[in-house]
């Protein structure tokens, strides 16, 4: 087991922010590196729910904001049902996984995880009248 720092970066490459998780299992799933990822930053919200949710996807009922997703009242979030909305996301292609620079697209691929690796969450966000 290890702590896995997760880096949030725009579709130029650009870092918008970091998520740390402890006790990552060496071998994981793509599916569950996701869940776990989504599982921890709804927790860390419903320690404290505020105005504004920074997560990877937008909760039931919210919606974007410069910085993360505008919530209509402060409520505790399902993160079963984030975990759901976020890999639908995925498989929509709202956001994607680079692992050690290369991308990686089966929700079944196993990552190994190593010291060394950077895990990216890249999300895409849709054009304006397109």
């Amino acid at each position: 087991m290890r702590t896995l720092t997760i880096e949030d970066r725009t579709a130029t490459g650009r870092p918008t922010g970091t998520i740390d998780l402890a006790d990552v299992p060496d071998r994981i799933r793509l599916r569950d590196l996701i869940r776990l990822r989504v599982r921890e930053e709804v927790a860390r919200y419903n320690l404290r729910p505020v105005a504004e949710f920074r997560g990877l996807v937008s909760p039931d009922g919210a919606t974007p904001a410069a910085t993360g997703y505008l919530m209509p009242a402060p409520r505790r979030i399902d993160w079963e049902r984030q975990a759901d909305i976020a890999i639908d996301a995925f498989l929509r292609n709202g956001f994607f996984v680079l692992v050690s620079g290369r991308q990686v697209v089966d929700l079944e691929a196993e990552i190994e995880l190593t010291d060394s690796m950077d895990v990216g969450f890249v999300r895409l966000t849709p054009l304006v009248g397109g």
